[in-house]
């Protein structure tokens, strides 16, 4: 069964997501860890439970999400993962901290895509990549089947939905994909967005204004 643990990081309040199995193998999701102290915490969390990182993975490359990328494969000597349709957006990340003032060591090079119908496995846990684009050109959903639990990124939040006015993003799509590719699983799974509490798929069926 996998654990789940979140941390709240940088000035946008991004939740970065350590994933961990009875193995003690675990992967760390959207760090946005920005500054020591933010690193130190979620090493702290690390450590303190035996985990052993395995890899970073993004659900999507806007700048909230991969601030800590390269500090964090750096501590723990692990490789990155991201949709392949982020690359362009990753590669941009020094251009959109400046924009916000912000400070950033430049993201390592991912050594693998993640892609739908290509698992992510690691111990004895797999989660399954659901690809939805719409916030950004090529986001993409991790989800844990057998946990009935998604890590969602910026998909879709409690009770609202990821922006779409940012390069590479496209309303109606993100629409659909929520539709067609989230609202069709079971209504007690839950979603662990990029930022805001916890939701469920049925709550979010029945309340969201949005959709």
């Amino acid at each position: 069964m996998i654990k789940l643990h979140r941390f709240t990081f940088n000035p946008f309040q991004e939740n970065t997501y350590v994933l961990s199995d009875d193995t003690s193998e675990c992967l760390i999701i959207d760090p946005g860890c920005w500054d020591q102290n933010e690193l130190n915490e979620l090493s702290a969390y690390i450590h303190d439970n035996d985990l052993k990182p395995k890899l970073v993975l993004n659900t999507h490359c806007h700048i909230d999400h991969i601030l800590g990328n390269k500090a964090v494969c750096d501590a723990f000597g692990i490789e990155l993962h991201i949709p392949e349709g982020e690359m362009q957006l990753l590669e941009r990340g020094e251009q959109m901290a400046q924009t916000f003032g912000l400070s950033y060591d430049a993201s390592p090079d991912p050594s693998d895509w993640l892609e739908e119908g290509n698992n992510v496995r690691f111990g004895n846990s797999e989660l399954e990549v659901i690809a939805c684009p719409g916030h950004s050109p090529a986001h993409i959903v991790l989800y844990d089947r057998a946990g009935k639990m998604m890590v969602g990124g910026d998909v879709l939040f409690l009770e609202s939905i990821g922006r779409t006015d940012l390069p590479g993003g496209d309303h109606d799509a993100l629409i659909r994909n929520i539709k067609e590719k989230l609202f069709v699983l079971d209504e007690d799974i839950e979603v662990h967005p990029g930022h805001g509490p916890t939701t469920t798929i049925g709550h979010e069926k029945r309340s969201n204004p949005f959709l």
